[in-house]
């Protein structure tokens, strides 16, 4: 077809003629709305940007105290929140290598405490010296804090700023 006659084809449905394929012989076009294409292939880009998530890790040792404990526990639990996955991993040191089911117990405890935000990967596994498990997050509508259950208050009340205005108890009486 003749590039002035595409050309009229083009105009006439309100569109653009876009070279689609220029070392083909003959060239290769199209009649599109170039604008629309181009914002279609910028959103694609971004949303295969975001969709990716970030690997956060969390370490335990076998014989942890539960204050120590439940801090890794909230910070894994914040990580999930987020849409991160978290690899969790259990060190051991000298001797504690002959007590691993001490780690076990322990990583079974923390994937056991995290089940209400994220799902385990794969069993927990010994290499070498640590006991690896890899933690994904459920769907973001599945997802309730329970460890950091102020944090999930300042996001609700970052979403409604005038319902937890009126709730306030510091707020001077009317």
């Amino acid at each position: 077809m003749p590039t002035a006659q595409a050309l009229a084809i083009a105009q006439e449905a309100g569109l653009d003629l876009v070279e689609v394929a220029a070392n083909a012989t003959p060239p290769v076009c199209r009649v599109m709305d170039f604008g629309k294409y181009i914002y279609e292939q910028q959103k694609k880009a971004k949303d295969s940007k975001t969709s990716s998530a970030k690997l956060k890790e969390v370490k335990f040792r076998p014989r942890v105290e539960t204050h120590d404990y439940m801090t890794k526990l909230r910070h894994a639990e914040e990580f999930l929140f987020h849409g991160n996955k978290v690899k969790l991993t259990l060190s051991f040191r000298g001797r504690e290598m002959a007590h691993t089911a001490i780690g076990f117990e322990t990583i079974k405890r923390a994937v056991s405490d995290l089940a209400h935000i994220a799902h385990p990967d794969n069993e927990a596994k010994l290499m070498g010296r640590n006991i690896i498990v890899m933690m994904s997050p459920l769907p973001a509508n599945k997802r309730k804090l329970k460890y950091n259950a102020e944090e999930e208050d300042e996001a609700a009340e970052a979403e409604h700023p005038a319902a937890s205005a009126s709730e306030d108890p510091k707020a001077p009486a009317q």
